[in-house]
């Protein structure tokens, strides 16, 4: 009657969930900014 009660596992969902869209963001931004400064170079050269 006493057993241990699990924590719920739908915790460990989110996390996931949010880390991937950061890296989503990041990956995108520095892709963005590398991409701004090629064409700018290729502008004013």
């Amino acid at each position: 009657m006493g057993a241990a009660k699990r924590k719920p596992a739908t915790m460990k969902v989110k996390p996931k969930e949010e880390v991937n869209k950061k890296a989503l963001i990041w990956i995108g931004s520095i892709v963005s900014i590398l991409f701004i400064v090629v064409a700018a170079l290729l502008i004013f050269s």
